[in-house]
């Protein structure tokens, strides 16, 4: 096939992939989605740290409001930012190179990542200290477990949580995983990072909680399980453009969807394992699974699987990646840009990986 008529061939199996997807069936999980076509180009080690930096696990990425500049925050080199001295919130340009950096000293475990209308960045910390980091770093303690919201430039505005303690809201979190606001500003808040692994226990946390613009707590919902309202490890929030917000429900395998006072309306598990999502303004949604493999979701596929808020619709499948492991590796979170690349930060091989569209319709 020549390069002349790809882009055509694709273009055709692109339609009619995408209208066997949105079945009853892929939407119970019962169908693997691993069959769609992938218009997109892979660019592994996008993005140039400074001073000879080298990235640490990156869970957390997403886009500037500008929809050019990309927000990052890696766990400084390594998989803690425990005893480091660098900054792990990072700003990037469309070339890949810093622009800003901040939070020298202020994080643990940085996971989730997001950015405001008003290009505020939040910053969840989503553990404190180990016993064991804690000997080496003494100075690791009163970190941990809370969110932060900087200005663009780096200015702390607001925390939620007390750093280094585990609790409930309204004056403490446990295990942030990810944040995101609402149109109104009303702030929501997963927690609970253990619920999908064998230490987790009945009484595990597994909720979101809900609070106002000012940081007032407004509620709480969900516990371990695996009926709806349930979770095990949720682990990223997005929300739509009727206002509903989607919870990616890892360990269960499934999204679940509810209203902003937490009552739930359904779930879908044709998106796969998910570990984070990005939501452009037409409800297209991107949704990247990083675990699927034979022992847990078997039968999936890593990967990213690009779709619709609106309908459930899976359109596009972007493999994993290859590495040493059989069944590759996908990111953790990803953001897209206003071009429509596609940005995934890699916690086990580390940084960022950049998808271009060359073959989508336009």
């Amino acid at each position: 096939m020549t390069k002349m008529m790809r882009p055509a061939f694709i273009l055709a199996v692109l339609v009619l992939a995408a209208a066997s997807v949105g079945s009853t069936d892929a939407q119970k999980g019962t169908v693997p989605v691993n069959y769609l076509p992938n218009p997109y180009e892979t660019v592994r080690n996008w993005g140039q740290l400074p001073d000879g930096r080298t990235w640490g696990s990156t869970s957390a990425v997403h886009v500037d409001r500008d929809g050019r500049h990309i927000w990052v925050a890696e766990r400084c080199g390594a998989n803690t930012c425990a005893g480091s001295t660098v900054a792990p919130i990072l700003k990037f340009d469309p070339s890949g190179r810093v622009v800003t950096a901040f939070g020298a000293g202020m994080f643990i475990w940085p996971h989730g990542i997001h950015v405001d209308r008003d290009g505020n960045v939040w910053v969840t910390d989503a553990r404190a200290a180990t016993a064991e980091e804690l000997q080496k770093f003494p100075d690791a303690k009163g970190k941990g477990h809370r969110i932060v919201k900087f200005s663009p430039q780096g200015q702390v505005l607001m925390t939620l949580g007390e750093a280094g303690e585990a609790g409930d809201p309204p004056s403490r979190l446990i295990e942030p995983n990810a944040v995101i606001t609402a149109p109104n500003g009303d702030i929501f808040v997963a927690e609970g990072h253990v619920g999908q692994y064998p230490e987790a226990t009945a009484d595990s946390v597994a909720r979101v909680a809900k609070f106002t613009r000012d940081g007032t707590f407004i509620k709480s919902w969900g516990r371990i399980g695996t009926a709806p309202g349930e979770f095990k490890t949720p682990h990223a929030l997005a929300i739509d453009s009727q206002g509903r917000l989607l919870v990616a429900d890892r360990g269960n395998d499934r999204i679940q969807i509810f209203d902003q006072a937490g009552t739930f309306i359904e779930e879908w598990k044709q998106f796969s394992r998910i570990s984070g999502f990005h939501m452009l303004a037409d409800d297209t949604m991107y949704a990247i699974d990083s675990e699927s493999d034979p022992r847990r979701n078997a039968g999936w596929k890593k990967g990213i699987r690009v779709g619709s808020a609106r309908t459930g619709e899976v359109r596009y499948f972007i493999p994993g990646h290859m590495t040493d492991a059989p069944e590759g590796a996908a990111g953790e979170g990803l953001t897209v840009d206003a071009e429509g690349n596609v940005y995934a930060a890699e916690v086990t091989v580390r940084g960022l990986t950049k998808y271009i569209p060359r073959l989508l319709p336009r």
